[in-house]
C-alpha cells in the first residue's frame, strides 16, 4: 500500500484486507469485448460444452493457472489467503455460468448451465491445487510416470463432460 503511494483510506476503499488484495492482484480477468465477441461467435451453433471450453481457454491461460497455483502454495503457508483464492475461482465460475445463459438463449434451463459450469470448475481445481501431474508448456519433461499434458487434461476433460463418464 505504501509503496503503491495509496493511503489506508483508499485501500480500505477497495479491499478488505491484504490477503483479498493478494489474491485479487494475481488474477487476470478478461473485459466485456471479448465475452461480446464469444457469444456473438459461439452462441448459434457451437454446443454448450464447445463454448464452455473456449470460455476455458480465455480465463485460463497458462500464465494465469501458474499465478494461481502460487497462490495456492502460498495459502498452505498462509491459510487467511484461501477463502479469497476460492471467492476468485467462484466469480470465474459465475461469469462463465451467465456466458452460458446468454448463449444458450433460451434453448437450456439455468439449472442446467449452472451444473456445467460447476463440473467444468470442480474439473479445473486439480490444475490448481497440483493434486494431478499436469506438465504445462514451457515446464521441463519431467518424463515420470502418471504425467499428463495440460492440453491433453483439458481435451480429456472436456471429452468426459461431452459424453459422460
Amino acid at each position: 500500500m505504501q509503496r503503491a503511494g495509496y493511503s489506508r483510506r483508499t485501500f480500505a476503499n477497495h479491499f478488505s484486507c491484504k490477503e483479498e488484495a493478494v489474491a485479487a492482484a494475481a488474477v487476470i480477468f478478461k473485459g466485456a469485448p471479448e465475452e461480446e465477441e464469444l457469444v456473438a461467435e459461439l452462441s448459434g451453433t457451437a454446443s454448450m460444452v464447445d463454448i464452455l471450453h473456449q470460455l476455458m481457454r480465455m480465463q485460463f491461460t497458462i500464465e494465469q493457472i501458474k499465478t494461481m497455483r502460487k497462490l495456492v502454495r502460498l495459502s498452505k503457508q498462509s491459510p487467511t489467503l484461501e477463502p479469497y483464492i476460492l471467492t476468485i475461482f467462484h466469480q470465474f465460475q459465475k461469469k462463465a455460468q451467465y456466458i452460458l445463459n446468454r448463449c444458450s438463449r433460451g434453448r437450456h434451463s439455468e439449472m442446467y448451465t449452472h451444473l456445467l459450469a460447476g463440473a467444468m470448475y470442480g474439473a479445473a481445481l486439480p490444475l490448481l491445487d497440483s493434486e494431478l501431474n499436469v506438465q504445462f508448456p514451457g515446464d521441463p519433461d519431467e518424463g515420470a510416470p502418471g504425467v499428463i499434458t495440460f492440453d491433453q487434461y483439458l481435451k480429456d476433460m472436456f471429452r468426459y463432460l461431452s459424453k459422460g463418464f
